[in-house]
């Protein structure tokens, strides 16, 4: 009985229904799906360290890092670097965890134990290629959930990470100007296209980022997180899914099918009308 899917999840996940609907023999079914994102930001010199700052810890670890929007690579310029990273880690080690109910708390804990090995995982394996790793204190262990102190990950080369790591990680990765061309490579090489920031009082530098690098929603000098169906529209492609934006003006299109009906009204010729079993005659 089913006649479409609108799923919101994991790229993965998205695929595997995708394949599971191909093997249905009886008709197509489309499928509309929301996945996630390897999100970056690019602040570059001109940015306010202040806003950068608070748009970064925002966008990367609220939520405790799970939203498909949140911030996941900030490629740095590395003329304002250091002042951007130490500022990042003294706000780091400010963050309280702790349960969600509590005023006090900034970060919560992560849905599952699965979800806490994955992320405790990928800080152990990128210990090989990172320049440091700088964490939020913790919380008391496991007592009213399963709890990820934030992280904040300096990375050796201009390179994103191979998947998208669904928790309170971020990616720092430093540029000079003469690398911005990389940047931009590093970005589109993911296959993701769902939020992406920058932090930049250059005009043609935002416009610039704006027309190379496509993407589902673009946030310029602000977080990268938050959107509100109804007031702006929120969704991506390639492998961040199918395209149609919730709150956008497309979306119900996928879940409808248009028909069409055509007459050759020559063929009954003259003034002649067309009949319908309850006329006379």
């Amino acid at each position: 009985r089913i006649k479409g899917v609108a799923f919101t999840g994991a790229t993965a996940t998205a695929k595997a229904i995708q394949r599971a609907l191909a093997e249905r023999n009886d008709e197509i079914i489309p499928l509309v799906a929301e996945t996630g994102g390897q999100n970056a930001m690019i602040a570059d010199s001109s940015g306010l360290t202040e806003q950068v700052v608070k748009d970064v810890l925002v966008s990367a670890f609220d939520s405790a890092g799970q939203r498909c929007s949140a911030l996941r690579t900030l490629f740095l310029q590395e003329d304002v670097a250091e002042d951007v990273l130490k500022s990042l880690a003294g706000a780091l080690a400010m963050l309280r965890l702790g349960h969600p109910f509590d005023p006090a708390t900034d970060v919560g804990p992560v849905i599952t134990a699965a979800a806490k090995k994955q992320v405790e995982q990928h800080l152990v394996d990128m210990e090989p290629v990172s320049l440091s790793i700088v964490r939020a204190p913790g919380a008391a262990d496991d007592v009213n959930g399963h709890y990820v102190a934030p992280a904040i990950i300096e990375l050796k080369e201009i390179a994103s990470p191979e998947r998208e790591i669904f928790g309170p990680v971020l990616h720092v990765i430093r540029y000079k100007e003469s690398e911005f061309d990389q940047v931009v490579e590093a970005i589109k090489g993911t296959g993701y296209a769902l939020t992406l920031g920058i932090h930049s009082r250059i005009r043609h530098r935002i416009d610039e980022v704006e027309r190379r690098v496509r993407v589902g929603n673009l946030y310029v000098n602000r977080n990268m997180i938050g959107a509100v169906v109804g007031a702006q529209p929120f969704g991506g492609f390639g492998l961040s899914g199918t395209g149609p934006k919730a709150g956008g003006p497309d979306y119900l299109a996928p879940f409808s099918v248009e028909r069409s009906t055509t007459h050759n009204t020559a063929a009954v010729g003259g003034d002649a009308r067309l009949l319908s079993m309850d006329d006379d005659g």
